[in-house]
């Protein structure tokens, strides 16, 4: 059965950084979500940190991370927020943005609901950083909000996207 993507709607950080890119209002019609974001943010600190979380309804969640630098990999979990997911930062090459990719299965049920990511951080040197996210939230409502925020206090700057699909199986 092929999958059929539909935009839902797009955020794009304009001249002034924001904390988070925010989706409020998700119409349940669909059948999974897809969220792209292409980031960077006025973070600066350590490298290898994560600096982006996702916020499902407003709730908890809880993530396994298997993450890699390119000279060493190792795995980690994290409870509170669903999180581990790169953005290229003001440290990194100037102009380069991380990309991520979370897919959600079955957003509309009332269960828990399951969080896939795939995520890279951007840099133009040898130690790229990459992580594979598996989570899953505490609410069990429909996912109506999904809020991208900054884990290190940083600002999304200009030209930070997000864009949310809707996903229908034909």
């Amino acid at each position: 059965m092929p999958d059929t993507f539909v935009k839902i709607a797009t955020v794009t950080v304009g001249s002034t950084a924001v904390s988070s890119m925010d989706f409020n209002s998700i119409p349940s019609t669909y059948t999974d979500l897809c969220l792209k974001i292409s980031s960077r943010s006025t973070f600066s600190g350590a490298p290898g940190y994560e600096n982006m979380k996702l916020i499902i309804n407003s709730a908890t969640g809880s993530s396994r991370v298997l993450f890699g630098t390119g000279s060493t990999a190792g795995s980690t979990s994290s409870g509170g927020d669903i999180q581990y997911l790169f953005s290229s930062d003001s440290d990194d090459t100037s102009n380069t943005f991380g990309n991520t990719e979370v897919y959600i299965p079955n957003y509309a049920s009332s269960i828990a609901h399951s969080v896939s990511a795939d995520s890279v951080q951007e840099t133009n040197a040898s130690a790229a950083r990459m992580s594979l996210v598996a989570g899953l939230t505490s609410s069990t409502s429909a996912i109506t909000s999904i809020s991208i925020q900054s884990n290190n206090y940083g600002n999304f700057v200009q030209y930070s996207t997000a864009t949310l699909y809707g996903i229908s199986k034909s």
